[in-house]
C-alpha cells in the first residue's frame, strides 16, 4: 500500500478539482452555444442599402444647400465673430438633422433584424465586425425583409 502524506493528498485533490472544473466549463459553454444561436449581419451595408437612404441623402443635401443659402443671405452684415457663431449654429442644426434621418433608418433596420432573427430562432445578433468565427449570416434575409416592406 502506498503511503501519502497530507500534502500529496491535497495536491491530488486540487488537480482532480481543476480537471473536473475545466471539463464542466467546457461542456457548459458548448451547451450555451447550442442554446443561444448567433446571427451575424453586415449592419453598415443594411443601413447604406436601405431604400430610405437615398431619400435621406437627398433631404440632407437639400438641408445643406438651404443652410448655405441662409448663411450667405444672413451673414452679409455680420462681423467675423457673429458669422462664426451663426455658422456653428447651422452646423449643429445639420448634425441634428443627420442624426434624426439616420436614427429613423437604423430603427427600421433593427426591426427587420429582430423579425428575421426571431423567424430563424436566432437569439443573439452581432455585426460582422464583432464576429471572428462562426455564426449564421442573416444579412441577405434581413435585406429581403427590408425591401419587401
Amino acid at each position: 500500500m502506498v503511503k501519502m502524506n497530507s500534502k500529496q493528498l491535497m495536491n491530488i485533490f486540487l488537480t482532480t478539482f481543476v480537471l473536473f472544473s475545466i471539463i464542466t466549463i467546457t461542456n457548459t459553454s458548448t451547451t450555451y452555444a447550442a442554446a443561444f444561436p448567433v446571427g451575424i449581419v453586415n449592419y453598415r451595408l443594411l443601413v447604406e442599402q436601405h431604400p430610405d437612404s437615398a431619400k435621406a441623402q437627398t433631404a440632407m443635401n437639400d438641408a445643406i444647400a438651404q443652410a448655405k443659402t441662409n448663411f450667405d443671405t444672413k451673414s452679409v452684415n455680420m462681423n467675423d465673430q457673429e458669422k462664426q457663431s451663426y455658422y456653428q449654429q447651422l452646423q449643429q442644426g445639420l448634425q441634428i438633422k443627420q442624426q434624426n434621418l439616420l436614427e429613423t433608418i437604423q430603427n427600421k433596420v433593427n426591426d427587420a433584424v429582430k423579425a428575421v432573427a426571431k423567424s430563424k430562432g436566432v437569439t443573439i445578433v452581432v455585426d460582422t465586425g464583432a464576429a471572428v468565427y462562426g455564426g449564421q449570416d442573416i444579412t441577405d434575409d434581413v435585406m429581403k425583409k427590408i425591401v419587401a416592406k
